[in-house]
């Protein structure tokens, strides 16, 4: 899968396929025709609404996609993370790193794409974050 291009229609078809979902359930599911259907599989981008549809119907967190672009390629700089500043927002203190962004970053890596400083620079992960991916998930 592309972290950097996300195509949420082709990705909610692949998993309606995995699990051999029926279109007339999703009709019902959705309330609505399966040509509305079809016409969200080329969809690059949902509704948060429906997209919020779509993870409890395929039992698959559509939203964590996004979460993991944002880790790599827009990190949080400092001056949005200054300890005076209150916010009504929640505040998360841990990065979700899931086994395919894992997977990503260390294919640049292994491939010579990046090293290991640039990824650590480039998508401030941690230097002990990456030091323990790469000794956990070596290939033997």
């Amino acid at each position: 899968m592309e972290i950097k291009k996300i195509h949420l229609g082709q990705l909610i078809q692949l998993r309606v396929e995995e699990l051999e979902i029926d279109i007339q359930r999703i009709e019902k599911f959705f309330k609505t025709s399966e040509q509305a259907i079809v016409q969200m599989y080329t969809q690059p981008s949902l509704d948060t609404d429906v997209l919020l549809k779509w993870s409890k119907l395929l039992q698959y967190d559509f939203f964590r996609i996004y979460c993991q672009h944002l880790i790599l390629f827009a990190p949080f700089s400092e001056q949005n993370n200054k300890k005076n500043q209150q916010s009504q927002l929640p505040v998360y203190k841990k990065n979700l790193y899931t086994k395919e962004l894992i997977d990503f970053v260390l294919t640049q890596i292994n491939t010579g794409k990046k090293t290991k400083s640039e990824v650590i620079i480039d998508y401030r992960i941690p230097k002990t974050t990456l030091y323990k991916w790469i000794n956990k998930y070596k290939k033997i």
